[in-house]
């Protein structure tokens, strides 16, 4: 019988949702406020998680998010050891999904052709 979930994905989980809290409970650096985390995909080996996040305002510059993530890594790392239950934290990197700034962008595109529609 196959199964449902791997273990890959079951800790992605975890640690999506464990990194959440932490971002939103334990953080004190300002550039970290309004961010949410997005997805995380782990290495095969679980020793890497390529985590992705998006800001509140999806036209905003990522660079500042982006090096306040990478200043607190470590007590991201550090803090999601004593969370889940691994023998290896994996090593976090971060990189920006700009998928809700994307989904805008088509929205707009949709509404300005049915507005043109609508005038022909």
């Amino acid at each position: 019988m196959r199964r449902e979930f791997t273990r890959n994905q079951r800790l992605g989980n975890q640690v999506l949702r464990t990194l959440n809290e932490l971002l939103r409970f334990e953080t004190k650096d300002p550039r970290l406020e309004g961010v949410t985390l997005s997805a995380v995909d782990l290495s095969r080996d679980l020793s890497v998680a390529q985590v992705y996040f998006s800001t509140l305002n999806p036209n905003a510059d990522p660079a500042p998010v982006q090096k306040g993530l990478e200043n607190a890594s470590g007590f991201l790392r550090a803090k999601l050891g004593q969370a889940i239950k691994v023998r290896h934290v994996p090593e976090l990197r971060f990189e920006h999904d700009d998928s809700a700034a994307e989904g805008q962008r088509i929205s707009d595109l949709i509404d300005d052709a049915l507005k043109s529609d609508a005038s022909h």
